[in-house]
């Protein structure tokens, strides 16, 4: 695994935004607790709130900006269990 790995949503060469896959593994998955935890908060204040009123491309904007932190998490987590699998089979 290379040492920097590009997030999946930028597909731009070279990369700007970067994971540092030799970081230390509780700091990766702090940094991929902190966007998911983000995102289900913020989707559950929408999902109980009652009055809701919403232009559907108000809240398909909003469902895409709400995958980017989501996606990141999920790029952090695969580092992680890339690592732990490496871990595992020595």
């Amino acid at each position: 695994m290379d040492r920097y790995m590009p997030l999946t949503g930028i597909d731009l060469i070279p990369a700007s935004l970067l994971i540092d896959t030799q970081a230390p593994l509780d700091v990766l998955q702090a940094t991929a607790d902190y966007g998911i935890r983000t995102v289900t908060q913020v989707l559950e204040n929408i999902a109980f709130r009652v009055d809701i009123e919403g232009d559907t491309v108000v809240l398909a904007d909003f469902a895409k900006l709400l995958a980017i932190p989501l996606r990141d998490g999920c790029d952090l987590m695969d580092v992680i269990g890339r690592r732990l699998r490496a871990q595992a089979s020595k």
